[in-house]
């Protein structure tokens, strides 16, 4: 039994919605942030990144950092740039890109239900990454980035949904990256409580982007709940601000590898050791697979296809992902890299960029890169209902949600 509650957003007013709404914070690292806060100084990465306020001297971690992000978010409520919504709400939030649309429902979910498993994870989280947004969202008392979340699809919600969507939307913009990003409330009464009750009636929602982002919001509600041990389950400190996406809306993109060197192997050597576990196929273009099992490899201005041998495949719903399969088979036996989590020579990019974006890192700071098959959102849902974990770096997902658009005050 899930629990999704509707919920009284601070949501920016209709004249700067497009403004605001800025990608993830974890997308950009703090120069490109820079830029892109003195390129539009009305985005919400001011607030998701605040040491954009600050010269390089200052630690991006330092407490005036985050006592910046409360000042920004605060000041923009205080402006009346941010307004709460008097009665608590559920909202759409429709992404489209490249003509394909996805419709989810901004709501929070219960921190309860992510302790318990209803709520699924599929990713390990690093400490060092959590305490940074730990201590975002307890200083500005908010939650600002929404957790993608993803369920298997219900009639009864894609019925209500497409009834509302009919309706003129509270926001319509395209971002400068060209998504198309359309929000509307869902205010009526019965409607409220039709969603309540149908995600009332799941076992199981799935985490599929934001893993750290939701560790973080959960345990800042543990730390809020030792601080208020008469707490009664009410108090906005129990949920998390997320939106939640059917999961035959949604696609996963590649996330590709690049890797520094050899090993100390000649490409002759290195080659002869990768043939042992795969068929090696040169190829007369940039290879990206088109199936399971299969792998794109640049090396030295060459692509291949690489084709894994029946023996290393697995019906295992870990080791028998695309990720796994290069990472115990290739990267660690051949490349020496044990650790993909915390190894230097081991970088990752995500499918969006394209096969020439790992051409331009293998013939600069790195020496080869795999072009991968996208993990499916199946494989991510038996990973998670198995309570496995993937391999680091195995999904993409795009569009990214935007920041900014819905606030969740504790």
């Amino acid at each position: 039994m899930a629990v999704i509650k509707a919920f009284h957003a601070y949501r920016p007013t209709k004249d700067i919605a497009h403004e605001v709404a800025a990608l993830p914070y974890d997308v950009y690292n703090t120069a490109e942030a820079r830029v892109e806060v003195a390129k539009n100084p009305m985005s919400f990465l001011k607030i998701d990144r605040a040491e954009t306020s600050f010269d390089d001297s200052v630690d991006v971690y330092a407490p005036c950092v985050y006592e910046k992000a409360r000042e920004l978010l605060d000041g923009m409520i205080d402006r009346g740039e941010y307004v709460q919504d008097e009665k608590a709400l559920y909202y759409i939030y429709e992404l489209i890109m490249d003509g394909r649309s996805q419709t989810g429902i901004v709501a929070c979910a219960s921190i309860d239900d992510y302790a318990n498993g209803i709520i699924k994870k599929h990713e390990n989280t690093r400490a060092d990454k959590e305490l940074d947004r730990i201590t975002h969202v307890d200083t500005c008392n908010a939650q600002t980035g929404p957790i993608f979340l993803a369920y298997r699809a219900d009639e009864v919600i894609d019925s209500l949904v497409n009834r509302v969507k009919e309706k003129e939307a509270e926001y319509a913009f395209t971002s400068d990256d060209g998504i198309t990003h359309n929000v509307w409330l869902i205010a009526d009464d019965n409607d409220i409580e039709t969603i309540r009750s149908r995600f009332e009636a799941m076992n199981e929602i799935y985490i599929a982007d934001g893993h750290h982002r939701a560790a973080s919001a959960v345990k800042v509600g543990i730390k809020r709940r030792n601080e208020n041990p008469g707490y009664d389950n009410t108090e906005e400190f129990n949920y998390f601000l997320s939106v939640l996406f059917p999961d035959n809306q949604l696609k996963i993109l590649p996330y590709n590898r690049v890797v520094s060197d050899l090993n100390g192997l000649s490409v002759d050597e290195f080659i002869a050791k990768v043939s042992e576990k795969f068929y090696v196929e040169k190829s007369s273009k940039a290879y990206m697979p088109t199936e399971k099992s299969t792998f794109g490899m640049y090396l030295d201005g060459c692509w291949y296809k690489l084709t894994a041998k029946a023996e290393i495949k697995s019906e295992d719903c870990v080791a028998g992902l695309d990720v796994s399969i290069l990472q115990d088979n290739l990267l660690r036996p051949v490349l020496g890299i044990e650790n993909p989590r915390t190894d230097k020579r081991i970088d990752f990019v995500g499918g969006i960029r394209g096969l020439e974006e790992l051409e331009k890192r293998a013939n600069s700071d790195m020496k080869l890169a795999f072009s991968m098959y996208p993990t499916s959102i199946d494989e991510l849902f038996d990973v998670a209902d198995a309570n496995l974990l993937m391999p680091p770096k195995s999904t993409w997902f795009e569009p990214k949600l935007r920041s900014g658009i819905f606030i969740h005050k504790l």
